[in-house]
């Protein structure tokens, strides 16, 4: 009567035996849910204050590092410019000055000359010196006016090229917020998302934790072609456990040079193990 008992026992013991390696053994390939993204997703605007005058491209269109994408009115700043530039080019100061500090150096020469044979008094001497210093004195000041003249222009430039918003990344543009004629108040202009490479972000379970590391390959297939792969590297291991679900993080670079992949898609992920 007891025998029935201890075999159902022992077939229960069994069974979680054979089935806790299964959950905790990844395998030569496993397989797990995962999303892919946009490498990185910039708001891009400025920090000034303007009225937009033109925006050159839309959501969907493709952009490249550096691209223009709006310009802001700059009227006055560009004759800021234009007024700063001239400035730093003027040299008549710096002329003027070198021609009266010339000139003192040859009346200083003079006048101690006649010194030496007694020609003309000591105090006219030291007037001559006197004027000659000066002299030196004035052209260090131009020099440094046109010194600060050079570095208004940089600014006046630098000004101006703030009312122009350029792409800081290569990718595409997922939104846009305002139009020409619309006012920007440090607030973005638009959204670009770089596609190459992509990320893919996986959660694995912790059993996992020591067989998922940095350069493993694995095979991403989107959800929406599950006859397509592409082969992804690991990244980054999460170290932080997440208690509540008992999984960590992984993030895998996915290239993506001709943007054949979209982001935002969920996928399934193989990792490859020895």
């Amino acid at each position: 009567m007891c025998s029935l008992p201890v075999r159902v026992t022992a077939g229960l013991i069994l069974v979680v035996l054979t089935a806790l390696p299964a959950s905790a053994d990844m395998g030569a390939r496993s397989e797990l849910s995962c999303l892919i993204k946009p490498s990185q997703v910039v708001a891009v605007g400025t920090p000034v204050e303007g009225l937009i005058e033109s925006v050159t491209v839309d959501q969907g269109d493709l952009v490249g590092a550096g691209q223009v994408l709006a310009v802001l009115e700059s009227s006055r700043e560009r004759a800021t410019v234009a007024v700063a530039k001239a400035k730093s080019e003027l040299e008549s100061a710096l002329k003027r000055t070198q021609v009266r500090m010339e000139y003192g150096a040859r009346k200083v020469e003079r006048a101690r000359d006649l010194r030496k044979n007694s020609a003309i008094a000591h105090n006219e001497l030291d007037e001559a010196e006197t004027e000659f210093r000066v002299a030196e004195a004035a052209a260090l000041e131009a020099k440094e006016e046109h010194e600060l003249a050079r570095l208004e222009y940089q600014r006046a430039v630098a000004e101006l090229a703030l009312r122009t918003i350029r792409s800081p990344i290569a990718g595409l543009v997922a939104e846009r917020y305002l139009a020409p004629g619309e006012l920007v108040r440090q607030s973005p202009v638009l959204k670009i998302a770089q596609l190459h490479p992509l990320r893919v972000e996986v959660f694995a379970p912790l059993a996992w934790l020591d067989k998922i590391g940095p350069g493993m390959v694995a095979d991403v297939t989107p959800d929406s072609a599950p006859s397509t792969s592409y082969v992804a590297t690991v990244e980054t291991v999460n170290r932080v456990i997440d208690t509540a679900n008992g999984t960590f993080g992984v993030r895998l670079h996915l290239p993506n040079p001709d943007y054949h992949i979209p982001a935002g898609l969920p996928c399934t992920v193989r990792f490859h193990t020895p």
